[in-house]
């Protein structure tokens, strides 16, 4: 957009970056750059966020992307790191409950796609779709349920409401439906801070850090926009790219339909702590991936533990870990840093709503983007700001890809349509 126009940008942090979020630890490599937000990509579903990436001059490397599970206090545990840690060392071998799972795992990758992508029932939740085909308890509950709460950072419960059809197309998309063949991960080198500053060196001195939008009123030359230190000043369009829910509330006179849209959006608040507790992992080493999840906490929330020197490439002697709502405290003096983010909840009212966010764009000269617009993602996100600005601004990306916009629903905004009229 600053390339034809004067653009203001409010950020009510001290950094850019939201969910990109990189912490430097000191390690035995010295200070130590680790994410501990957005961490990963794949080379099939992010075309956009890989072009900006070479746009930007920006440094990847290969990540791992093994899971594991650890339940039951280790009772029951395996995770995809080679065959002999998916057997647990031979002792899932003598294990009803683990061959009930695989068999079911199997028919579901086979099943669900041909039975769910034909459907009209869009709306079926998954838990309604693997309750009415039989799965059983040990596949719901010891993996695809914790395999889905730690790709979204949500609770198995929520996870059970996600609408089925929605939920298999996206494990199809991103090709966790076949054991081979799966997309290729990556991590950016030096953490997400590397490209975050690439990104907004253009206009970072003439931000506005620490100093947020708080309310935006709107009329008919265009919106004024009051922010956390109080300042007021007038725009000709105010871009909202921020959660559903938090751009609800800064509207103070949001329609009939910014309510019952936007307001279809819930968020889980996920407690992120880092730290080198190897009580937080797998009680088996060699069994211990990328993933690991390790439960539900009572209190909300899944308990999932991510290895970073695995998923980031760290050779440091210190083994670095990111552990999402721990139900106890990590020792103290292994806590390295800690922070809340807000991911969005996926059920049938957000998925309904997903379909008609795009209308609200440019109504009284207001525009909305946001990883809501897709599966809660990086691409998700950034598919929505790219078209909003390509809309208003009137300026394309610097690259061109596939399926520009396939995560997303997008039409034709209201503000476009009536210029073409």
């Amino acid at each position: 957009l600053s390339q034809k126009h004067d653009v203001t940008v409010y950020e009510k942090n001290d950094r850019f970056g939201g969910h990109s979020n990189t912490v430097m630890v000191n390690t035995s490599l010295g200070p130590t750059p680790v994410d501990t937000g957005f961490i990963v990509f794949n080379d099939a579903t992010y075309p956009n966020l890989i072009a900006l990436f070479e746009h930007l001059g920006v440094r990847t490397k290969e990540s791992d992307m093994s899971f594991g599970v650890s339940l039951r206090g280790g009772e029951t545990e395996y995770s995809s790191v080679d065959t002999s840690a998916f057997l647990c060392g031979g002792r899932n071998l003598m294990s009803p409950r683990f061959w009930s799972m695989t068999w079911d795992l199997l028919r579901f990758y086979r099943n669900a796609p041909l039975q769910l992508l034909a459907t009209r029932d869009t709306m079926m939740s998954l838990g309604e779709y693997l309750n009415a085909h039989r799965y059983g308890a040990a596949f719901q509950r010891d993996h695809l349920l914790p395999q889905a709460a730690a790709i979204w950072s949500a609770s198995m419960g929520d996870i059970h409401h996600y609408p089925a059809c929605a939920f298999v197309r996206f494990f199809e998309n991103h090709g966790l439906l076949k054991l081979k063949g799966r997309p290729k991960w990556r991590t950016v080198e030096g953490g997400s801070l590397s490209y975050v500053e690439k990104l907004t060196a253009p206009y970072a001195a003439n931000a506005r850090l620490r100093s947020g939008a708080v309310s935006v009123r709107r009329d008919a030359s265009g919106a004024r926009v009051r922010d956390a230190r109080g300042r007021v000043d007038r725009f000709d369009h105010v871009v909202i790219a921020t959660h559903a829910d938090a751009a609800l509330a800064m509207l103070e006179d949001a329609s009939a339909q910014e309510r019952q849209l936007l307001g279809a959006f819930r968020y889980a608040r996920n407690r992120a702590v880092l730290h080198t507790d190897t009580a937080f992992m797998p009680r088996r080493p060699p069994l211990w991936a990328s993933w690991n999840y390790v439960g539900d906490n009572p209190e909300g929330g899944c308990v999932v533990s991510y290895w970073m020197n695995k998923l980031q490439g760290i050779q440091s002697e210190e083994q670095i870990f990111l552990t999402l709502n721990p139900r106890t405290e990590p020792r103290a003096d292994s806590i390295l840093y800690e922070n809340k983010y807000d991911h969005p909840v996926f059920d049938g009212a957000a998925i309904r709503a997903q379909e008609q966010l795009w209308s609200l764009q440019g109504v009284r000269n207001t525009w909305f983007c946001g990883a809501h617009f897709g599966s809660g993602f990086h691409e998700d996100g950034l598919q929505a700001g790219l078209a909003v600005a390509e809309h208003l601004g009137g300026v394309r990306r610097p690259w061109t890809v596939e399926n520009e916009s396939g995560r997303i629903h997008i039409g034709t905004p209201q503000r476009v349509k009536a210029i073409a009229a």
